[in-house]
């Protein structure tokens, strides 16, 4: 079998990156862009760093920040609208993974209109055209979606999230710039890292796995442990580590794919409306614990690329270390324990656990799951 990679044809990295967003809007030729990005990053002032460059380089653009966290099915319909009405020919894309997520689905549908009721995205779509060109630029460092070939939309009407995989909506450019992302407070910058290391885990330990993304994820995850407590503290070092450390994961698990984390996950987001990465990193140890004895020597990998010294530890030893080690950074950085303190309840449960079955992510678990292992699971962690 072919193991296909799918990356970005350009991206920037570097305090000071952002300035690269005009030279590639000039040299490509785009007349007028649409900048996505949502109310919060406007009322801050961060959107404006790049926009303030567009001014001054006279590009003219609009803004659509009609983009909420778990941006839904009438959120990507108004953005395309938006899109239309501005006349626009290129997106760029501010944001964390909502805005990223919402600019791929809006770019999808205005070049591939029969897909303009958002939910026909679901899965693997068929689209024919690759989407409206895209210039990501992440302010929070964990999503890496300006380089993966997914993205995530909510039906609110359903109360149910849904994963989109497509090749056509990979940015055509990424601009990763730690700058971007040092107003972001303690709070976010500890739930997206978290759900940087969980991407990394989850892709070293998918059934698609192999050496290149093996690589790729232990890496991230050695980057992302030394990283994430600095830049929770808003240390630049840190910043930078985190940064790199969670594009090089979407690097790797946009080409493998997930598991049963990310599952269980998506069904918190659509129920509460729970922030992406606190759901992950609320469930990431439990789901470890599950899928140890299907993973191998890779928690001995994992450990040591967490700074545990696994010499003379057994293969129990050496996957406590790793569970450990992703519950210390997690405790480390004032990610909840568990599922009752962030808002489920426990009447929920079984539908949680039939909405995560149904997940795509789920289907890359190392170890086979049921409705009844994913209910355990959620009972364990709430």
């Amino acid at each position: 079998m072919a193991n296909r990679m799918i990356l970005n044809e350009t991206s920037y990295f570097g305090a000071g990156a952002i300035a690269e967003v005009v030279n590639e809007i000039s040299k490509r030729g785009f007349k007028k862009t649409l900048v996505v990005t949502d109310p919060d990053l406007l009322k801050f002032n961060v959107t404006q760093k790049v926009t303030a460059l567009m001014d001054g380089a006279s590009q003219p653009y609009e803004i659509f920040s009609d983009v909420k966290a778990n941006p839904s099915v009438r959120c990507v319909k108004a953005g395309v609208e938006a899109f239309r009405k501005a006349g626009a020919d290129s997106i760029v894309a501010i944001g964390g993974g909502s805005a990223m997520d919402t600019a791929k689905a809006i770019g999808i549908i205005v070049n591939n209109p029969e897909f303009a009721d958002v939910t026909s995205l679901e899965g693997v779509a068929s689209t024919k055209n690759p989407c409206v060109p895209i210039i990501a630029v992440p302010t929070t460092a964990g999503t890496a979606a300006e380089v993966t070939i997914n993205y995530v939309i909510t039906d609110e009407e359903k109360k149910r999230k849904f994963v989109c995989v497509d090749p056509h909506d990979i940015p055509i450019v990424a601009v990763v710039d730690s700058d971007m992302m040092s107003s972001m407070p303690k709070g976010l910058t500890a739930s997206t890292g978290m759900d940087a290391l969980t991407h990394a885990i989850e892709g070293y330990t998918t059934l698609a796995a192999w050496e290149l993304t093996d690589m790729m994820h232990l890496k991230a995850i050695e980057i992302i442990s030394r990283s994430l407590r600095g830049a929770v503290n808003n240390e630049p070092e840190g910043r930078e580590g985190m940064a790199l450390g969670q594009y090089v994961a979407g690097m790797g698990f946009s080409n493998v794919g997930l598991g049963v984390v990310h599952g269980m996950a998506h069904p918190l987001g659509a129920f509460y409306d729970t922030p992406h990465g606190i759901a992950n990193a609320v469930l990431l140890p439990y789901v470890m614990e599950y899928n140890a004895p299907y993973t191998g020597e890779k928690f001995k990998h994992i450990a040591e690329a967490m700074g545990v010294d696994t010499a003379g530890m057994s293969q129990e030893e050496y996957r406590k270390a790793a569970v450990d080690a992703v519950s210390q950074l997690s405790k480390d950085v004032g990610i909840p324990a568990k599922l009752r303190e962030i808002g489920v309840k426990e009447e929920d449960l079984p539908a949680l656990a039939e909405a995560a079955m149904a997940d795509v992510c789920t289907g890359g678990n190392p170890r086979p799951c049921t409705v009844e292992s994913i209910l355990e699971i959620y009972k364990t962690a709430f």
